[in-house]
Order: structure tokens, then sequence, then C-alpha cells
């Protein structure tokens, strides 16, 4: 069954200052979460991006193109309760992390995933003082355990509003040690996206483009941008 849009009830957005923080007004009632709990966002910047998200929903209310609304609520209504197992599942990725698993042939390709990840697993030793082990195949292999512990922890130390952005960096670049280079600044979205569909897009050049493929990159590369631009809301006044 097909569920319509709702219509827009309201005409006017406007942003407060709320006891924890900032908040969104809607026809001057507060705005809240999907499950009713206050939205208290913690930058100005945000409120007023998310304000700008309910303001340019024209006729109809389309969830989906509300992306920093939809990181925000997240925070509040499923983070903020299930903090621990959310940790422990994006801090799981690492354990069979995608920038782990390489080609074994042709060597074009196996050149350029080692052009292109061994800087992140670099960057990553440098960082967070943690080594990775690389194979080559779709084989598993055991993950030093001190890296893994260690990684849990450089997750646990983003908040809930952060994690919320972090969880989709995960969840689209299917890599742990890319959303974090995104989040802490080493990577921008769009090198990301690259990075992440790096096979994909070698496939493309031999054998042409795949309409769905493209489409689902373009849809990964939005998640990363919006991500990434929710991050920065965050840390902005």
């Amino acid at each position: 069954m097909v569920v319509s849009a709702p219509r827009r009830f309201y005409k006017n957005v406007a942003v407060i200052q709320t006891e924890l923080g900032w908040g969104v007004t809607l026809d001057g009632k507060v705005l809240r979460s999907p499950a009713k709990n206050a939205l208290d966002l913690p930058s100005r910047a945000l409120a007023h991006a998310i304000a700008g998200e309910w303001d340019a929903q024209t006729e109809k209310i389309h969830p989906h193109s509300m992306p920093l609304m939809q990181f925000a609520a997240t925070a509040i209504d499923r983070i903020g309760p299930a903090r621990a197992s959310i940790v422990v599942d994006l801090a799981g990725y690492a354990g069979t992390d995608l920038i782990c698993y390489r080609a074994t042939e042709p060597a074009t390709l196996v050149e350029r995933e080692s052009q292109t990840w061994d800087p992140l697993l670099d960057w990553l030793r440098r960082r967070y003082d943690v080594s990775l082990a690389v194979t080559s195949g779709i084989v598993p292999i055991p993950q030093p355990q001190a890296s893994l512990e260690a990684l849990t922890r450089a997750v646990d130390g983003f908040g809930d509003f952060a994690l919320s952005a972090l969880a989709t960096l995960v969840y689209a670049a299917g890599s742990l040690v890319i959303a974090l280079a995104v989040a802490e600044g080493e990577l921008t979205a769009e090198q990301a996206a690259h990075a992440a569909q790096l096979d994909e897009l070698y496939q493309a050049e031999r054998w042409g483009e795949d309409k769905d493929a493209l489409e689902r990159r373009v849809g990964q590369l939005a998640e990363l941008v919006a991500a990434r631009r929710f991050l920065d809301l965050l840390n902005q006044p």
C-alpha cells in the first residue's frame, strides 16, 4: 500500500533557544521528534538548517528530503536509548572492513586499491595508533583484538548527535575506516564515495555503466555529503 505524503500544515518556521540548546517551531508550536521527544539541538547553525528543511517543504512534507532532521531525530530517539549496542555495531565493521579485503587480479585494480586504501590505513595508524591486517580475497581474517578495542573506544568518543552521522557514514561506505576519515576531516564526502565505490567504478570503466548501480552510487554519495554537513553544523555556534 502506497502511503501518501502528509500535507504541509504550517506557514511559518522559526528557531528558538531552549533550556538545553536550540529548537524549531512551526507556527509557534515547538517541533518534536517522531517519538515525541524534545528536539533540543546542540547548535544554532544546525537548528537554522533544520528549520530551512521544514520551510523548503511545499504542498506536501517529504521526510526523505530532510536528512538533517532525520539525523537529529535518530540521535534523540534511537541512539540515546541504545547507545551501547550501536557503538558495538559500528565498531564491529572494523573486523571485516572493506579496505582490508583486496582483489587478487587484475593487476591494475590491485594497484588502484593499494593507492587508494593504503593511505587510509596509514592515517588510521597515525591517528589512533591502530593497525589492521590486509588480505587478498574474501575469506575473513581476524584483526588484532587491541585494534578492535581501540576503535570501539574511538567510536564511543562521539556524542549522540555525531554518532548519528557516523552511523550513516559507516553504513553508506561499508567501512569504519572510511567513515572515521570523513568524520575527522581526512577525506571529503566525495573522496570517501570514490574510496568506497572503487571496485564498482573499476568494473564500470571496463564493462560499461549499469543504471541501477549508478543510481545506488549517487544515493550513497548523497548520504555521505549529508552526514558530513550535519557534522559541520554541529561544530558551528
